[in-house]
């Protein structure tokens, strides 16, 4: 639970954010056809999407899964490839900042919108442990992108 300041009182209440994601598709060639990069972002999405509502989260409450916004393609700048993006947006109840920080450190991170509570009243030690927190979870994260690199 986060402190915010309500009426001059500190009040304890947990954290409200809607938080959006989009999963990146490209085209598989294949012998016969293929698919195209919208609808492997379409089955990314919909897969990330599953793991969401049937995977628990320690101090996470997934609220609700929104599916509804339009797949969009992008050119790739470097090698001219067509990229599909696949937006999900989620909102989420957490007990702290701490456990939103898994959703904002990965790369399909696009937005985050914190809807409850308005202010955030933080002391010095919890300010350290976010950032702490924040510090592990891109280090987790760098190493999972190496291994995958060695594995390729």
């Amino acid at each position: 639970m986060v402190k915010s300041l309500e009426n001059n009182q500190v009040v304890i209440s947990p954290v409200r954010a809607r938080i959006r994601l989009d999963f990146k598709g490209t085209g598989k060639k294949a012998l016969f056809g293929g698919k195209s990069p919208e609808k492997m972002a379409e089955e990314i999405r919909d897969q990330q999407a599953a793991l969401l509502r049937n995977v628990p989260w320690q101090g996470v409450i997934v609220e609700e899964i929104d599916m509804g916004l339009d797949i969009y393609t992008v050119t790739d700048e470097v090698d001219g490839r067509e990229m599909a993006f696949a937006p999900l947006i989620i909102t989420v109840r957490c007990d702290t900042l701490e456990e939103i920080l898994p959703f904002i450190v990965r790369d399909e991170f696009r937005k985050i919108e914190i809807l409850a509570p308005a202010d955030f009243v933080m002391d010095r030690l919890e300010i350290e442990r976010l950032l702490f927190r924040l510090f592990t979870e891109l280090k987790r994260t760098k190493e999972l992108w190496e291994k995958r690199l060695n594995n390729r």
